[in-house]
C-alpha cells in the first residue's frame, strides 16, 4: 500500500515539476517573439506579456509544491539544527503542522478567489478569465498539502530516490 502511494506521490510530482519547466520554456519562447513582433515586425501584440506573467505564476506556484517535497524549498535551519534530537522532532512536526495550515488556507481562499472573479475577464486578453489566473494558488495549495502529509505520515521523500515508470523494468546487469 505505502509503496502504491509513493508511486502516485511520484507521479504528482514528476507532473508538477513539467507543468513548471514547461511554463518557463513557454515564457522563454513567448518573451523573444514579442520582442522580435515589437521592433523588428513593428506591431507589439498585446498578449506576450500578460501570458508570460500568467506562466510565471503556474511555474512560481506549482515549482514551489514540487520544490517543497524534494526539500529545495527555503528553510533556516540554523536555531532546529542546534537542539536535541527529540525536540527537533518535535519542532519539525510543529513546523509541518503551521505548513499545512497555510496550504490550507491557500487551497480554500485561493479557490473562493477564483470563484469570486470567475465573471470577469483579464482586459490584455479578453478570452480569459480572472477566475483561471489565480487558479495556480489553490492547486498548488492542494498540492503542498498532499506532500506535507506525506512528509508528515511517511516521513521525508527528498532523499529518496524517484520511481521510475518504465514499462519494461531493466535488469540489475543492464547499463
Amino acid at each position: 500500500m505505502t509503496n502504491s502511494l509513493l508511486r502516485v506521490l511520484d507521479a504528482l510530482y514528476m507532473a508538477c515539476i513539467w507543468v513548471a519547466g514547461l511554463a518557463v520554456l513557454a515564457v522563454s519562447l513567448i518573451i523573444p517573439w514579442g520582442i522580435f513582433a515589437r521592433y523588428v515586425l513593428g506591431t507589439g501584440a498585446s498578449w506576450p506579456e500578460p501570458t508570460a506573467i500568467l506562466l510565471m505564476m503556474l511555474f512560481t506556484f506549482i515549482g514551489a509544491a514540487a520544490s517543497y517535497r524534494a526539500g529545495a524549498h527555503m528553510a533556516v535551519a540554523v536555531l532546529t539544527d542546534r537542539l536535541p534530537p527529540a525536540l527537533k522532532r518535535g519542532v519539525s512536526v510543529f513546523a509541518q503542522v503551521c505548513m499545512a495550515l497555510v496550504c490550507l488556507f491557500m487551497t480554500v481562499w485561493g479557490a473562493k478567489l477564483c470563484l469570486t472573479t470567475w465573471n470577469q475577464f483579464v482586459s490584455a486578453l479578453p478570452g480569459v478569465r480572472v477566475g483561471i489566473t489565480y487558479m495556480p494558488i489553490p492547486i498548488s495549495g492542494l498540492l503542498t498539502l498532499i506532500f506535507v502529509l506525506e512528509k508528515l505520515l511517511l516521513g521525508d521523500q527528498s532523499q529518496r530516490r524517484v520511481v521510475r515508470f518504465d514499462l519494461v523494468e531493466e535488469s540489475e546487469g543492464a547499463a
